[in-house]
C-alpha cells in the first residue's frame, strides 16, 4: 500500500485530485471536498498507510486544509447522508 499526498501550502480547489491510494488490487484518487490551502499532511502515512483503513477518522487522517470559503462546508454531506448516497448507486 502507498500513498500518495500533495506538499503543504499546495492551493486546491473542490474536485480536483490531490492524491491516490494504492493497493496491490487497486489504485484509488483522493479528490478534495473544499478548496483551500493544504495546511499539513499526515507524514505517518508514509510509514503506516494501512491507518487510513484501520482508522480512517483518527490516525488515519490525509490533509488539513484551511478553507477559503467557509460556506463550502455547507455544501458537504453527513455521514449517514453518504451512506444513504451510497446505498442507491449501482455497483
Amino acid at each position: 500500500v502507498f500513498i500518495d499526498l500533495p506538499k503543504s501550502g499546495a492551493v486546491v480547489k473542490a474536485g480536483q485530485q490531490i492524491g491516490e491510494v494504492e493497493s496491490t488490487k487497486t489504485t484509488s484518487t483522493i479528490y478534495t471536498p473544499v478548496s483551500g490551502t493544504i495546511a499539513t499532511i499526515n507524514t505517518d502515512l508514509k510509514d503506516h498507510p494501512e491507518v487510513v483503513n484501520s482508522d480512517p477518522y483518527g490516525k488515519g487522517w490525509m490533509v488539513v486544509i484551511d478553507l477559503t470559503s467557509a460556506s463550502e462546508v455547507d455544501q458537504l454531506m453527513t455521514a449517514a447522508q453518504y451512506e444513504t448516497f451510497l446505498a442507491g448507486q449501482k455497483h
